[in-house]
């Protein structure tokens, strides 16, 4: 649905988003490395009102912009974008395409709940539907289990596989984990040990989720290993001690 991720955003959302000369040149590429810098509101909120750079409201509005690609910002309003962006070309509730395309497949329970804003909703083809939030700092967001994030980990190490069916391509899990070059610990909506940085005792080709307060879901190949955590933020220090009670050592460089 989508030809590439380099593809500029305004092919695929024509209602004026992308259209200023900032953000026309915006990729999916950007999106989703947190490095658009896009300009402007969506769903009556600003792009600089997540973590405003300033002292004041005028330095908040009149922020420095940075070339699309080259600035990294955890941004949620701009992770919000991305999930209307997705809305625009799937034409279908993204918790609908979630579950039949994800949480069905991998036997998640129904339980989770994916919400939107009160004044996030559009109409596509006839049709009244909420964009879902992307991040949680304006509330909404993914209401979900440990133990279905631990089946979405889970289908992570296996690399898109659950039960002998592919449900995402096998390249995607490469792909995520490409430094991002403003950000070199952080990939595609997933972060990453770079130079083992973040956590020294793991492989540098294990990621992980983060949320706030010390909520993950740490993944790591070559030790086959899906890590889930609530409210403990020493990540570091819990795999540590995770892959020393380990009866098996692999070497992972």
């Amino acid at each position: 649905m989508i030809d590439s991720l380099h593809d500029p955003v305004g092919q695929y959302v024509t209602d004026g988003k992308f259209d200023s000369e900032h953000n026309e040149p915006i990729t999916w590429h950007h999106l989703l490395q947190q490095t658009s810098d896009w300009s402007g509101a969506l769903w009556d909120t600003p792009d600089w009102a997540d973590r405003p750079v300033g002292d004041n409201l005028e330095q908040w509005r009149n922020r420095e912009m940075h070339e699309p690609g080259k600035h990294f910002k955890y941004n949620d309003v701009r992770v919000n974008l991305l999930a209307y962006s997705l809305l625009q070309v799937f034409r279908e509730p993204l918790p609908v395409v979630l579950r039949e395309a994800i949480m069905r497949p991998i036997g998640a329970s129904n339980t989770w709940r994916w919400h939107g804003y009160e004044n996030s909703w559009v109409e596509l083809d006839g049709r009244r539907i909420q964009s879902v939030s992307g991040g949680g700092h304006f509330g909404g967001g993914l209401f979900i289990s440990t133990e279905d994030h631990a089946r979405y980990g889970l289908l992570a190490l296996n690399r898109g596989v659950w039960d002998g069916e592919r449900l995402i391509p096998d390249a995607w899990f490469d792909q995520l984990r490409e430094p991002t070059e403003a950000r070199p610990d952080y990939g595609y909506m997933w972060w990453l040990n770079t130079d083992r940085e973040r956590i020294p005792s793991a492989p540098e080709n294990a990621y992980f989720a983060a949320g706030f307060g010390g909520n993950y879901i740490y993944v790591d190949e070559c030790n086959d290993l899906v890590v889930v955590l609530r409210w403990i933020p020493d990540l570091a220090g819990v795999v540590e001690r995770v892959l020393e009670a380990r009866t098996e050592a692999s070497d992972c460089g």
